[in-house]
């Protein structure tokens, strides 16, 4: 049964990502389709139980950040079940740039944030602390609101 949101994500080269992804994240790719004429048209790779999909080259209106200067209109956030600080050093060591070192935030999550080969935000997540609403609050000065 696939995840109810799978988040789509373009690259030049796919083939590469869904290696790159494999090697620094520790996902595990599933299912490519090609088009026959070397083009990924969709891909799955999985991670704990969630899903992203790769395909590419980048045509009509897709672009990865490196068409835009880095610059990025969306991020994916990955929550881990353990181990935060090794996955870190093993998206380091693969070529990850990281933004942000792992650090535990006042809302009990440890995080950390980096950039994948061709510049796509993201950020990887481990409760260390599992807060009320009220404690996260309190904790970060923030209201807390668990519905709109």
């Amino acid at each position: 049964m696939r995840p109810t949101i799978s988040p789509v994500i373009w690259y030049r080269d796919p083939r590469a990502a869904l290696a790159w992804l494999e090697k620094a994240f520790g996902f595990e790719t599933t299912l490519v389709v090609d088009d026959g004429q070397g083009e990924v048209i969709h891909s799955e790779t999985v991670l704990e139980g969630g899903m992203v999909m790769v395909v590419g080259p980048p045509r009509d209106k897709a672009a990865t950040p490196i068409a835009f200067g880095g610059r990025a209109t969306q991020s994916i956030h990955v929550q881990l079940a353990a181990g935060l600080d090794a996955h870190c050093e093993r998206a380091r060591a693969a070529g990850a740039r990281i933004q942000r070192e792992p650090e535990t935030q006042a809302y009990g999550d440890r995080v950390y944030t980096c950039l994948d080969l061709e510049g796509h935000p993201w950020s990887f997540g481990q409760t260390v602390v599992v807060l009320s609403p009220d404690e996260q609050a309190k904790a970060t000065g923030h209201d807390i609101a668990t519905s709109l």
